[in-house]
């Protein structure tokens, strides 16, 4: 006599819950695994067949089937273990924080969930909380570089002061070189891009030569104007000063901010804008690019157009630099918007200051 097997039907209100919970990246694959017990019986298979199916035991499908038809969608998740969890003293919380700020481990440069969770002898989820609670992250590593310019102050109020308060009548441009831009191409044909493979290339390459880039951001459009060089000279940079003059209205004064190379200080340089009194230069701290606002285009450039470029010869590069210029000031081109006021930012760096002096002294 042929088995009869028991049908297991699932609710109509949990189709949908099922559905969303198939397309979520995020639901964990042993809840998956579970639905799929649920729908495929659903569907008609028997426990045998989907325990096939599925490469687990009947005694699992069973499990499950039973677990859904008692609690529903929630029969689905992994019950409570039994017992009081495990509680962290204060004193082991402390412990942890006093580990992860003042010491390393012998075997790495830094602190991990897991090595933390064998010194401290805790689990991994509660270093991992304790982190949390107090914004610890020791594998992030960020670079910095204090400005000691005896000036900090009154470069930051004049540059800022542009930004947030432009002079009427006035055009004001950040401008800065990129230098040593490579020419790369790669020493064997890419693998393009199909379903189920990146895109692929070789990790040597050839270099073709070099240009540098002389940019000027319009902080009132975001329309760059650039300059290709195959050097990096005061005389470079003095075409390109030429440029701007001839390539912006006359009956506007043109205050340019930036920063503190010598190619910009030369005598050249100060003779030629003695004969150009419209042009007015503002220059930012020492060790402060990152208050010069064409630094963030620089980024996109090298993002966008060059990381990933193939470059067979000098011209293939310049001629990609000029074709992103283009596209970027008809298509992506916005007014630049500062917002962070010069006080904060003077405040911010005499803080840095104290805390490096207090690190130093400890």
């Amino acid at each position: 006599m042929a088995r009869k097997h028991k049908e297991y039907r699932l609710r109509p209100e949990d189709r949908p819950l099922l559905e969303r919970l198939f397309r979520a990246h995020k639901t964990p694959q042993n809840l998956v695994f579970r639905a799929r017990i649920v729908t495929l019986c659903d569907a008609g298979q028997t426990a045998e067949e989907v325990a096939k199916n599925l490469n687990t035991s009947t005694n699992t499908v069973y499990r499950w089937l039973n677990r859904y038809q008692k609690s529903g969608l929630d029969g689905l998740k992994d019950l409570p273990r039994p017992g009081q969890p495990t509680k962290i003293t204060k004193a082991k919380v402390e412990e942890v924080l006093r580990l992860t700020q003042n010491t390393i481990p012998r075997e790495s440069t830094h602190w991990s969930l897991r090595l933390m969770a064998k010194r401290a002898g805790i689990t991994v989820w509660q270093v991992q909380q304790i982190w949390k609670a107090a914004g610890l992250k020791p594998h992030v590593l960020k670079t910095f570089k204090i400005s000691n310019d005896p000036d900090f102050a009154e470069k930051v109020i004049d540059v800022v002061g542009l930004y947030m308060n432009p002079p009427e009548n006035a055009m004001i441009l950040s401008i800065d070189e990129k230098t040593q831009i490579q020419a790369l191409d790669r020493t064997q044909p890419m693998l393009q891009l199909r379903p189920g493979q990146v895109e692929r290339r070789t990790h040597d390459y050839k270099r073709n030569g070099t240009r540098s880039l002389y940019a000027a951001f319009d902080i009132l459009t975001g329309a760059v104007m650039g300059r290709v060089t195959k050097r990096h000279r005061a005389k470079e940079f003095l075409d390109f000063l030429r440029q701007v003059e001839r390539s912006t209205p006359s009956h506007l004064d043109l205050h340019l901010i930036l920063d503190n190379s010598s190619t910009h200080k030369t005598q050249e340089v100060k003779t030629w804008l003695s004969k150009h009194p419209r042009i007015k230069l503002h220059f930012t701290p020492t060790s402060a690019s990152w208050l010069n606002a064409v630094e963030s285009w620089f980024s996109q450039l090298e993002r966008r157009a060059l990381y990933r470029g193939i470059f067979s010869n000098v011209k293939e590069l310049r001629d990609a630099i000029h074709r992103y210029i283009s596209v970027h000031n008809k298509e992506l081109a916005k007014p630049f918007i500062w917002t962070k006021s010069a006080q904060s930012i003077i405040t911010s760096v005499e803080h840095a200051k104290e805390s490096f002096k207090n690190n130093t002294k400890n």
